[in-house]
């Protein structure tokens, strides 16, 4: 069974660092819960198909991109706990590249059945008329938000805490809908601060985490997008390969590899204090790398390792 009664726990793995005042910093594996439903994904979904299994429903339906963790994982995650998938990808024009897309490809290997919309029909994917549409179109199912953040992925997400990381003074994750780091803030101590690196540009994120976050000892770290959602340069690509190499962890370029890239450059420019204990959540999504290493290929740049 891939969601069991009990909240996996994923060690920590600390990195050597240069700085002579005295920072420590650590990272917790959460890529390593699962092959295929890795990190927040799993976090998020633990209770969201726990419900639907509990509610009867025999189907999961989500939104996502072309390359989207969240597709991927909702798709297995279905396939090993018994349930249809459905996902509405944004793009008509990837109906035609399904098995060129190494992301949609392991989804539809998974069963998940598509439907791909247009990116202006996309934007209407909350509105009460679409969601009719969708049910008109598929029947019953249980309904997945974009990214996976509603209120029971906050409380899958507050099981990434232990009572062991109150050592941490600092939490640092990336921030995407928001749904994971509003969990990290639910259980974060007192004297701890959690840091969030948003993958996207906008404002919007403030708004969304104080929906769902109990507490204010938070702050978003808004320098570190590179251009905004799924943009990268040699730059980043550079510095994933390399701390790879030094410290065997993998990063994607989305989301923990811009975390990552702020995290060290934040330490040397010394934004933190003197004596701080760092911790960095990898979060997953190692599987997008496929598909960025095919966009980069064809602009000529660097490939991730």
């Amino acid at each position: 069974m891939l969601f069991s009664e009990d909240h996996p726990q994923i060690v920590n793995q600390p990195i050597v660092l240069d700085s002579n005042r005295n920072i420590s910093l650590s990272v917790k594996r959460e890529d390593l819960l699962h092959e295929f439903v890795s990190g927040n994904k799993y976090r998020k979904l633990y209770y969201n198909v726990l419900k639907a299994k509990t509610k009867n429903y025999s189907t999961l339906l989500t939104f996502g991109g072309a390359f989207s963790n969240h597709i991927a994982a909702v798709a297995y995650a279905g396939k090993a706990s018994g349930l249809k998938t459905i996902g509405i990808i944004r793009g008509e024009e990837l109906a035609l590249e399904t098995n060129l897309n190494p992301t949609l490809k392991f989804a539809a290997s998974c069963g998940m059945q598509f439907k791909f919309v247009t990116r202006e029909d996309y934007r209407l994917k909350e509105t009460d008329e679409f969601l009719c549409d969708l049910q008109d179109a598929f029947g019953d199912f249980y309904l997945v938000p974009e990214g996976g953040t509603n209120s029971l992925a906050v409380m899958g997400c507050e099981h990434i805490l232990t009572p062991q990381d109150a050592a941490f003074n600092y939490i640092c994750c990336a921030v995407g809908t928001g749904g994971t780091i509003s969990g990290l803030i639910n259980s974060s101590a007192e004297h701890q601060t959690v840091l969030g690196f948003p993958a996207l540009k906008g404002d919007f994120l403030q708004n969304n985490i104080s929906k769902f976050a109990s507490k204010t000892n938070w702050e978003l770290i808004t320098d570190y997008h590179f251009g905004g959602y799924a943009k990268v340069n040699t730059d980043l690509i550079q510095f994933i390969n390399h701390f790879k190499a030094q410290y065997g962890i993998p990063l994607d370029p989305v989301y923990t590899g811009k975390v990552m890239f702020g995290v060290m450059d934040l330490i040397h420019s010394g934004y933190f204090p003197e004596g701080s204990n760092i911790l960095m959540i990898h979060t997953g999504g190692l599987q997008g790398i496929a598909g960025m290493n095919a966009q980069l290929q064809k602009k000529n740049l660097p490939l991730i390792n």
